[in-house]
């Protein structure tokens, strides 16, 4: 499957939805053989002014990982810096689905309590308002395909009903939300990536924020040489042949580390009014 490639368009407005439910998390230290098109029936693309900035830390379990490098800030504390730099809003895509499921550890088919097999990833989010100040009470929701390809809950890939490697957590006082995943497998006609969607609720409306991120051709083909992955093959697909790589002018290319058995990263994102 391809994303859609539309050109982007400036949103000038938020777009306003239905309430989100809100829920805590703490502190910063830290699925489905699409054959042709992951998001070819996909919302309009757009690129809207936010900022971000990525950097790698945390832990994770499970599985040896690949040698990765990074260009970190870390504090005296020990804590890892993320920026306020601008990225674009990128397609969602035909394969989000409003699963409600709260929870930090995504890798998971609540249904089943099976676990997506792959190289353990987490991910650090930090969310700051239009004046770089953490936002707390933001929802942000991540969904990605598993080792095979696929994503979970959708016809096209019979897995109708399952909830693998999908998730949202709301944004703490510090502007964190954080999940444990793994690192995400790939299907034809796509590069590598992340979907993700942040939505706020300002006492009136709701403003969601909906993008992709990326990761390292290089650190993709070591990860692939080991199972599961190694059972698919090579990507078809870089991030240099990837359309929806190309709009994002490589804004949302995740600094990835190796942690425990696995990788981990840090990315900070601001909502604009």
């Amino acid at each position: 499957m391809t994303d859609d490639n539309t050109p982007p368009r400036l949103i000038t407005r938020r777009r306003t939805l239905g309430l989100f439910g809100a829920a805590g998390v703490a502190g910063l230290a830290a699925a489905v053989g699409c054959s042709s098109s992951d998001d070819s029936v996909s919302t309009a693309t757009a690129t809207r002014s936010a900022t971000a900035g990525a950097s790698g830390t945390g832990a994770a379990t499970v599985t040896s990982a690949p040698t990765a490098t990074s260009a970190a800030t870390t504090t005296p504390g020990g804590v890892v810096a993320v920026n306020c730099v601008a990225v674009p809003e990128l397609t969602e895509g035909p394969y989000f689905v409003d699963e409600m499921l709260n929870r930090s550890d995504v890798r998971s088919d609540p249904s089943t309590g099976a676990i997506s097999a792959g190289v353990p990833l987490a991910m650090t989010i930090k969310v700051f308002d239009s004046s770089c100040a953490p936002l707390a009470g933001a929802n942000v929701d991540i969904w990605h395909c598993d080792a095979d390809g696929k994503y979970s809950d959708v016809s096209q890939n019979s897995t109708v009903g399952q909830k693998f490697l999908r998730g949202f957590q709301t944004t703490d006082s510090d502007g964190i939300a954080k999940f444990t995943t793994i690192y995400p497998g790939w299907y034809q006609g796509r590069a590598v990536h992340i979907h993700f969607k942040i939505r706020n609720y300002d006492g009136a409306n709701t403003s969601d924020f909906t993008s992709q991120w990326f990761f390292d051709d290089a650190l993709s083909a070591q990860v692939y040489q080991q199972a599961p992955y190694s059972a698919k093959g090579t990507p078809d697909q870089t991030n240099a042949s990837d359309g929806i790589f190309g709009q994002s002018g490589g804004a949302t290319l995740l600094t990835v580390t190796p942690s425990g058995e696995g990788y981990a990263t840090s990315f900070g994102i601001m909502l604009q009014a």
